[in-house]
C-alpha cells in the first residue's frame, strides 16, 4: 500500500550486498545520529537481508545512537533479539500497523491481526526495543467519512502497544492492486486536507511522536495556491511536534 513494493527483488538479497550498500549510501549523506535502514520487506528476512550480514550492518551502526530497522510482527524474534544484542541495545523497530479497523486490517493481506501486532510489541518492549508503528491514511474498504476517527483510533492503539512513534503514510496507487480497487470504488486515494486533520488528531493524542509522510505529497495536492504553505506547515510540525496554525486559502479555504 506504500510506495516501496517498487524496489522488491524478485529473489533473495546476495549476501554481502546490503553491507556494501549501506556503505555507499554513508559515504555519500550528511552526519547523522540516527540511521534508519528499511529495505523494502523485513529486514529479519532472512532472504531480505541475509542472517550472516547482521554483524557487519551492526558494525557500520555502531557510530549512531540509535539504527531504526523494519519488520512484519511475525518476524519478530530470536533474530530480532541477537540483532539489537550485536547493537549494543540500540535497536528501534518500525511494525506496519495500517489500522486498528479489524475488518479492513483483515482484507488488506498483511497476513497479521491486531493480536499478532500487539504480540510482537509486548516481546520488543520486553526486550527494552523501542517501537514505531506505521498508519495508511486513505485505506480500502473504509468509507471516507470514517477515515480520520480510525486514523486516530489506530494511533491510540499503536501507543497502547507501547509504540513511541506513529508515522502516517498516504496510502498510494500504482501498483495495480488499489487500481482495481479505485475502479469498483473500494478505493480512492486520500486528500492533503485529510492528511492534515490525521497528523493534527494523532499529535493531540500527547502520547509520544507523530510524523506526517511528505515524500511525493504533491500528489495528495488539489489547490496549488496554497500547496507550499501546507507542505511547510506539516515539515514544521514534524520537526517540532506541535500544532500549527491552519493555512488560510482564499482560492480553497484551506481544505482541498
Amino acid at each position: 500500500m506504500c510506495d516501496l513494493w517498487v524496489h522488491t527483488l524478485e529473489s533473495g538479497t546476495p549476501p554481502g550486498a546490503i553491507p556494501e550498500q549501506i556503505r555507499a549510501a554513508l559515504a555519500d549523506l550528511p552526519a547523522a545520529q540516527r540511521l534508519k535502514l528499511y529495505n523494502a520487506g523485513s529486514f529479519f528476512d532472512p532472504r531480505a537481508v541475509p542472517p550472516s550480514d547482521h554483524r557487519a550492518v551492526a558494525a557500520l551502526g555502531a557510530p549512531f545512537e540509535r539504527v531504526v530497522v523494519e519488520s512484519h510482527p511475525a518476524l519478530v524474534g530470536d533474530s530480532c533479539f541477537a540483532f539489537q544484542d550485536l547493537l549494543g541495545g540500540r535497536l528501534e523497530v518500525a511494525m506496519g500497523l495500517e489500522t486498528a479497523h479489524p475488518e479492513v486490517l483483515a482484507r488488506l493481506n498483511k497476513g497479521m491481526t491486531l493480536e499478532d501486532f500487539r504480540r510482537a510489541a509486548g516481546a520488543l518492549g520486553a526486550r527494552g526495543i523501542a517501537l514505531r508503528a506505521f498508519l495508511l491514511v486513505g485505506l480500502p474498504f473504509l468509507p471516507r467519512q470514517d477515515e480520520r476517527a480510525w486514523t486516530l483510533a489506530s494511533a491510540a492503539f499503536a501507543f497502547d502497544c507501547g509504540a513511541s512513534t506513529v508515522s502516517l503514510i498516504p496510502t498510494r496507487s500504482g501498483n495495480g492492486a488499489l487500481d482495481a480497487l479505485a475502479a469498483t470504488g473500494d478505493f480512492a486515494a486520500p486528500d492533503l486536507a485529510t492528511l492534515e486533520d490525521c497528523a493534527g488528531d494523532a499529535l493531540a493524542l500527547g502520547r509520544g511522536r507523530v510524523f506526517a509522510d511528505l515524500w511525493d505529497l504533491s500528489g495528495l495536492a488539489r489547490c496549488p495556491a496554497c500547496f507550499d504553505a501546507r507542505r511547510s506547515r506539516l515539515a514544521r510540525q514534524n520537526l517540532e511536534q506541535r500544532p500549527q496554525p491552519e493555512v488560510a486559502c482564499p482560492a480553497c479555504g484551506g481544505s482541498a
